[in-house]
C-alpha cells in the first residue's frame, strides 16, 4: 500500500482520496477549506497543514484543482507542493490545465529530483463512484508505471498517452465533445417538446436511441431535474473549451461546435446560472425558445 498526499478534496478529489482509503492506501490531504475534508478524516485520512506538508508526508502526491491558476498556486511558493518535493518522490496532477503549463511544471518537479505525470480522467461524480473512471497519463513511461496500481484504486482504465502534457491535451480533446453534446441533446429535446411531445417521452425516447453516448445517458435526465450539487459546472465547463479553442488556433485545427458552445456557456454565466452543471445548457436554450423552467 502506498503513502499518499492529496490537495484539492472537491466534487472529484474527495471522492477519489475516499477510494485510495477504501483500497487501503495511507492518505494525508489539504483543502483550503479545511471543514470540508473532515468527512474524510473521519474515514481515516490524516490532515496536512500545506500542500508543502502533504508533499513532505507523502510518497506519492496528487493533485486535483480547478484550473491552471489554482494549481500555480498549491504547488508554488514556500507553503507549496514543489518545496514539500525531494528526490525519489512522484507527483501526479489530475487537473485539468494548460498543457504548456503542464510541462513546465513537470520541469520544475525534475528539477528537485522528482517526477511527474499528468493524469486527468474522463467521466463524471456517478462514473467515479461505480468504479469506472478512465485515467489518461502523461509522463514518462517509468513514472507512469510507479503510478498506475495507485491510479487503478481510482478508476480501472489507466492509459499512458504520451510525454508530460500529453494527457491534459488528450483530456481537452474529449471534454469539448460534453458540452457539444450537451447542447445537441438539448437542441433534440426542445424540437420535441415544443412540437407537442411531453418533455419526459423526448428524454426516454433519446436516451433509448442511438444518440445515447454514456454522457448523455447520466447527463440527459438532468433536463428532468438539475442535481442540486453540480457535477462540473458551467464555470469549469467554459475554462475546458477554452483551452480547447486555445489549442485549435496554435495546431490550425477550427473548432466549430466548440466555438458555438461556449457562447452558449457565456448565456448562462450571463443568465446567473455560472455554478450550475453545464446540462444547465438546456435552460439557457429553452429561454431562448420562450418554455419557462418547468416546476
Amino acid at each position: 500500500m502506498a503513502n499518499v498526499g492529496f490537495v484539492g478534496l472537491g466534487v472529484m478529489g474527495s471522492r477519489m482520496v475516499k477510494r485510495l482509503l477504501d483500497a487501503g492506501h495511507k492518505v494525508t490531504g489539504y483543502n483550503r477549506t479545511k471543514s470540508k475534508a473532515q468527512r474524510l478524516v473521519n474515514a481515516g485520512m490524516e490532515w496536512g497543514e500545506s500542500p508543502r506538508t502533504v508533499a513532505q508526508a507523502a510518497d506519492v502526491t496528487f493533485t486535483m484543482v480547478t484550473n491552471t491558476a489554482a494549481l500555480e498556486a498549491v504547488t508554488g511558493g514556500a507553503d507549496g507542493i514543489l518545496a514539500g518535493l525531494a528526490p525519489g518522490k512522484l507527483y501526479i496532477d489530475m487537473s485539468t490545465v494548460s498543457p504548456a503549463a503542464s510541462r513546465e511544471l513537470a520541469a520544475k518537479v525534475s528539477a528537485r529530483g522528482a517526477r511527474m505525470v499528468d493524469a486527468p480522467v474522463s467521466g463524471s461524480v456517478s462514473t467515479l463512484e461505480e468504479g469506472k473512471l478512465s485515467i489518461m497519463v502523461g509522463g514518462e513511461r517509468e513514472a507512469f508505471e510507479r503510478a498506475r496500481p495507485i491510479l487503478e484504486a481510482i478508476g480501472p482504465k489507466v492509459t499512458h498517452v504520451g510525454a508530460n502534457g500529453l494527457a491534459v491535451s488528450m483530456k481537452i480533446a474529449t471534454n469539448l465533445s460534453l458540452a457539444v453534446q450537451m447542447l445537441a441533446f438539448s437542441e433534440g429535446v426542445l424540437l420535441a417538446e415544443k412540437s407537442g411531445i411531453p418533455r419526459a417521452t423526448a428524454v426516454e425516447v433519446l436516451l433509448n436511441s442511438v444518440i445515447a453516448s454514456p454522457m448523455v445517458k447520466y447527463r440527459g435526465p438532468f433536463v428532468l431535474q438539475m442535481p442540486d450539487e453540480a457535477w462540473f459546472d458551467v464555470n469549469m465547463m467554459q475554462k475546458d473549451l477554452l483551452l480547447a479553442l486555445e489549442m485549435g488556433r496554435e495546431l490550425d485545427v477550427p473548432l466549430l461546435t466548440t466555438a458555438v458552445t461556449n457562447e452558449m456557456l457565456t448565456a448562462a454565466r450571463g443568465m446567473g446560472l455560472s455554478r450550475k452543471d453545464f446540462a444547465v445548457l438546456f435552460e439557457v436554450l429553452a429561454r431562448m425558445s420562450g418554455l419557462k423552467k418547468q416546476s
